[in-house]
């Protein structure tokens, strides 16, 4: 599939929907995904008819997290999630299916997530052999420490009631366009310097983790997936079986 088909545009009343259409991998971020949601989303930010931004998805994934045939490199991810946090325009996440691992560093990096009552979450990268490390960045600082702790820690599934509990999602409802309905209203009744300004206040403290602690947690990402329990734990998910640590 080439990169001009993973991620589809469309603009109505002062949103502009970013649609992640790479069913076969689940919206997993390749390279090729990251690099043209990056161009998308910079061109979205240069465009004064734009007031918001929805990333949305086909199929039942929202995002699977970093594709493991193609993965990003660090460097990269990080760009995107910062390129999220510091668009001009608020950037509200659409989610109606699945997502984990690295397609939580996207919930955490938009300003507002919506989310279908049967969407699932789990934060997968120590089933492994890795670690949450570079979608830290803009989650740490928006979420319950200890719900946290908990589904870092273990993998776990958790539900939308409990996303929006934790602080991964905004709100959560059986339609979720329902639930986003008054959202987008609201922004849409909002001045683009309102919507500008009151998003720099919000993201303070999100971009001064990516400034403290993005070289670090790019280098540790860089060395877990280089590991030989990293590659156990890749080479036994692309073969759906359990790692070699399972007890």
């Amino acid at each position: 599939m080439s990169a001009t088909n993973l991620v589809h545009h469309a603009h109505s009343r002062g949103v502009t929907t970013l649609t992640l259409d790479s069913p076969a991998n689940r919206n997993a971020l390749s390279t090729a995904l990251v690099g043209e949601l990056t161009e998308r989303l910079a061109r979205a930010g240069k465009d004064d008819d734009v007031r918001a931004v929805v990333l949305t998805h086909t199929g039942g994934t929202f995002c699977a997290g970093a594709d493991l045939r193609d993965p990003p490199d660090p460097d990269t991810l990080v760009g995107l999630l910062r390129q999220i946090v510091e668009l001009r325009e608020p950037v509200v996440a659409r989610v109606d299916g699945h997502v984990r691992a690295g397609g939580l560093g996207l919930l955490g990096a938009c300003d507002i997530a919506a989310a279908a009552s049967a969407s699932t979450f789990a934060f997968t990268e120590v089933r492994i052999g890795v670690t949450p490390a570079v979608i830290s960045l803009p989650l740490l600082p928006r979420l319950d420490p200890r719900a946290v702790a908990r589904y870092y820690l273990t993998g776990e599934r958790f539900d939308a009631a409990e996303a929006a509990r934790i602080g991964l999602v905004t709100v959560a409802g059986p339609d979720v366009d329902q639930a986003l309905g008054p959202v987008l209203d609201g922004l849409r009744k909002a001045s683009p310097q309102g919507l500008a300004e009151t998003k720099q206040l919000l993201t303070v403290k999100v971009l001064e983790a990516f400034d403290r602690d993005a070289e670090s947690l790019t280098a540790l990402s860089a060395r877990l997936f280089g590991s030989s329990q990293a590659r156990e734990g890749m080479t036994a998910f692309l073969e759906r079986r359990d790692p070699a640590w399972v007890l």
